[in-house]
């Protein structure tokens, strides 16, 4: 007589935990793709409670309409640096303070930061206080 066992195992593999995981690991990584931007760039000027203060400086202002003002004259963006050039010959340690509207281009910003670099001048981003 032979007995044979019921209690045979299978040799099969459940996939269902397997998947669950899976799909837990999409959620994570679909949510914290969305979070990172990386095409995008935002900038927020800076505000600032400290102040530093240049004593002998040349003002460069750019308002919303993109008009270029250096000490209080308004000039066109092609006779800003030759403002800032003869207004440097005067000054011991001269400083440019850029005074910029919150809605101008960061490239019209840029193009005054490169007039000072170009002129070995240092340049202060003027900040409102917070």
């Amino acid at each position: 007589m032979a007995i044979k066992s019921r209690n045979k195992v299978e040799p099969s593999f459940s996939m269902s935990s397997l998947t669950d995981i899976i799909f837990l690991l999409l959620i994570f990584f679909m949510l914290t793709s969305t979070l990172v931007s990386p095409n995008a760039l935002n900038l927020v000027l800076p505000s600032s409670n400290t102040q530093s203060l240049a004593p002998q400086s040349i003002s460069v202002e750019i308002n919303k309409s993109l008009e270029y003002a250096v000490d209080g004259k308004k000039v066109p963006l092609s006779q800003v640096r030759n403002l800032v050039n003869k207004k440097v010959g005067t000054l011991d340690d001269p400083t440019v303070v850029l005074s910029a509207d919150k809605s101008v281009p960061i490239e019209n910003v840029v193009e005054i930061m490169n007039i000072a670099n170009d002129l070995q001048i240092k340049l202060i981003l003027a900040t409102k206080p917070k």
